[in-house]
C-alpha cells in the first residue's frame, strides 16, 4: 500500500511540471514568442492541452474571468501540492504503521 502512495505522489509531482510546462507555453504562445504553425511547437501544444484541460476547464468554469488572466494553472498547483502534502504527512505514513 506504502508503494501505492508513493506511485502517486510521484504521478502528482509529473502532473505538477506538466501545468507548469503547459502555462510557460502558453505565455510563449501569447507573447508571440514561438509559432503554433511549427508542427513541433503544435504538437507539445496539443499534447499538454490534452493532458491539462480536464483538470483545469472545472476550474475556469468555477473561477471568475480576471480579464485575460488565467489562474486556473495556480489553483491547480495549490490542489496538487496540498494532496501531495496529505499523503506524504498522512497517509503514507498511516499505511506504514498499519503494514499495509
Amino acid at each position: 500500500m506504502v508503494s501505492i502512495l508513493l506511485l502517486i505522489n510521484i504521478v502528482l509531482s509529473i502532473y505538477t511540471w506538466v501545468i507548469i510546462a503547459s502555462a510557460i507555453l502558453s505565455w510563449l504562445v501569447a507573447f508571440n514568442v514561438v509559432n503554433t504553425r511549427n508542427q513541433v511547437v503544435y504538437t507539445i501544444w496539443d499534447v499538454l492541452s490534452r493532458v491539462t484541460e480536464p483538470v483545469l476547464a472545472p476550474i475556469r468554469r468555477i473561477i471568475p474571468n480576471l480579464g485575460g488572466v488565467d489562474i486556473s494553472p495556480i489553483v491547480a498547483l495549490l490542489g496538487l501540492w496540498l494532496l501531495q502534502d496529505i499523503n506524504a504527512r498522512y497517509l503514507i505514513p498511516m499505511a506504514a504503521r498499519a503494514g499495509l
